[in-house]
């Protein structure tokens, strides 16, 4: 199984680095059942995050064709307030990406129903720029949750919600039980376990899908 993060400028790097330590942990104690790649739309090259002069590099092109999971992470920048038009503000980072191939991978990516794509904190936002993720349920950091419903997108406030083959996250740290459950919805609830005790991280929340009985109001 091959799992692809995807970079791109301006990237937060805890959403990017906490899935792939998890993932990574995980593709060790399969002996290498699950393997884990860092790719950008450009392919490999020096990706720049939006947390100072941190980067990561890239070393293959995100390709749907080959990856059974894709991650896609937020951004790292200003908060934006409604009049900010700000170049480092976080919807200025987020919407770039709509001006690059991502948006073009991301749709054949979802597309093709064996691949999971799944995001961490503003992943969810760059797909719903693009138009994917219409009608699904899907959540984000909490202070961007109206924008996210604002697109269509049915926001749901949980740390991690599963819609099939959409798999999403909340805020940044949400990376770490994000991996854990693809770890556990992919590999086995043993395997999952074995990489939470190694990492001391109990993971937080329940994970939302749409099954089961409905609340009463």
């Amino acid at each position: 199984m091959l799992a692809q993060i995807v970079l791109f400028d301006g990237f937060d790097p805890l959403d990017v680095v906490a899935p792939y330590e998890v993932l990574f942990a995980g593709g060790m104690l399969t002996d290498g059942a699950l393997s884990v790649e860092l790719v950008s739309a450009e392919g490999a090259r020096e990706v720049p995050s939006g947390t100072g002069p941190l980067s990561l590099r890239a070393t293959a092109q995100l390709d749907p064709r080959r990856a059974d999971l894709i991650i896609v992470p937020g951004a790292s920048g200003r908060l934006a307030g409604d009049d900010d038009t700000s170049e480092d503000s976080i919807p200025a980072i987020l919407g770039r990406t709509m001006h690059t191939e991502l948006p073009a991978l991301l749709k054949a990516a979802c597309d093709r129903p064996e691949l999971t794509v799944a995001t961490v904190c503003g992943g969810s936002m760059v797909l719903a720029m693009a138009g994917l993720i219409g009608g699904r349920h899907a959540t984000t950091h909490h202070l961007g949750l109206d924008v996210l419903d604002a697109t269509g997108v049915i926001a749901v406030d949980a740390r991690v919600v599963d819609d099939g083959d959409l798999v999403t996250g909340a805020g940044v740290t949400s990376g770490l039980d994000l991996g854990l459950y693809l770890l556990e919805r992919e590999l086995g609830p043993r395997i999952a376990l074995a990489v939470e005790k190694l990492f001391a991280h109990e993971r937080r929340g329940i994970v939302w899908s749409a099954r089961g009985l409905v609340p009463v109001p």
